[in-house]
């Protein structure tokens, strides 16, 4: 399904930003785990927001 350029770039941007965050995480020492919840948990607050 083609998406617009305004999406395309949002997804990119959002791609990016978190690329950036885990790489920063990663910097300062987070255990992989710990960031693997918190995106899990991220992923599950949205998810609950979506379907209420």
């Amino acid at each position: 399904m083609p998406i617009s350029t305004d999406v395309n770039k949002a997804l990119t941007d959002l791609d990016s930003a978190f690329g950036k965050a885990i790489d920063a995480a990663k910097a300062a020492g987070l255990p992989q785990g710990l960031i693997v919840a918190e995106l899990h948990g991220y992923a599950h607050a949205q998810t609950h927001i979506m379907v209420s």
